[in-house]
């Protein structure tokens, strides 16, 4: 008796030179035929090239991890910021729509103002206040509107091996002077690109790929590490891990200073409060999402020498 092979299934990455898209590229590898494209293969300002990419390789999952994350340059620059992340969105999701694929695409805690006092759940009103956080909003109501098999991940605080990020700016700026004024009055979760990237494999292989795709549990998730710290306990534990490591540090931990955000203006305002629900995310799919401080330091364990 023979047995019929299976189709491999292929998964179509953008944004492959990203924080996420990097870790996607190593999390994805075990489930299929990963095709990984940068901005010069699937440019998203480009909504006829972006639908021709998706039509060429007709993927049974789309990973969107592109985006247009320069959150201050985007005030001046607002047409380049929907473009990519709110009208591609809607294209990926129109495409997969037509061909029954499953679309994952991350967006923001920006999407909230940050005046609640607790962590954001899914239902909770957004309210974006820079033209990042609004683009991002467009993007999730594209995707909505298009009613496609999707997975909406919002997130917060990323950071990976690959690419630049707060905690390897804390480690330059450790090096280089001898205090530091970080701010305290903003608080959030620090996630990993890893995580995030490692969340999503799991889910795409569980509940897509070796899932009843009929029953998928489309919509909406909150995706942070557990637990929650401000910028300036983040900058502390990194260069109190990395002193801990033996990494030549200048700055002297004693005098890393606990700032507010009013006294480090920058053009695009940040949420008070980025903190994110993740029970939905933890219920629906049965997964475990580490401490914050546990992801970073093996994320440090992969950048210091």
């Amino acid at each position: 008796m023979t047995h019929k092979a299976l189709p491999i299934p292929a998964l179509l990455v953008t944004g492959s030179n990203g924080q996420i898209g990097f870790e996607l590229r190593r999390s994805l590898m075990p489930l299929g035929r990963v095709v990984a494209l940068d901005r010069a293969a699937c440019d998203l300002s480009r909504p006829d090239e972006l639908r021709r990419v998706v039509r060429e390789l007709r993927p049974d999952v789309i990973i969107n991890s592109a985006a247009y994350t320069a959150v201050d340059r985007a005030e001046t620059d607002a047409d380049a910021a929907y473009a990519i992340n709110g009208t591609a969105a809607g294209v990926l999701a129109e495409e997969a729509k037509a061909l029954g694929s499953l679309l994952v695409h991350y967006s923001t805690d920006y999407v909230f103002d940050g005046s609640k006092g607790a962590a954001y759940t899914e239902t909770d009103a957004a309210n974006p206040q820079s033209v990042y956080g609004k683009s991002k909003l467009a993007g999730e109501q594209a995707i909505a509107a298009a009613d496609c098999a999707a997975l909406i991940l919002r997130t917060c605080w990323v950071a990976g091996a690959h690419g630049g990020n707060f905690a390897k700016t804390m480690l330059k700026l450790g090096r280089e002077r001898d205090s530091l004024r970080v701010i305290a009055d903003q608080f959030g979760a620090p996630t990993t690109a890893a995580l995030v990237a490692d969340v999503t494999a799991q889910i795409v292989a569980r509940h897509w790929l070796h899932g009843q795709r009929e029953t998928f549990s489309s919509g909406l998730y909150h995706l942070a590490a557990a637990g929650e710290t401000t910028w300036h306990g983040y900058a502390t534990e990194v260069l109190r891990y990395a002193s801990a490591r033996g990494v030549d540090l200048k700055v002297d931990l004693t005098r890393i200073e606990a700032i507010p955000a009013a006294a480090y203006p920058l053009p695009a305002p940040r949420p008070g409060n980025s903190r994110l629900d993740t029970s939905k995310l933890r219920q629906t799919f049965g997964i475990h999402l580490p401490d914050w401080w546990q992801g970073m330091q093996h994320l440090l364990d992969q950048i210091l020498p």
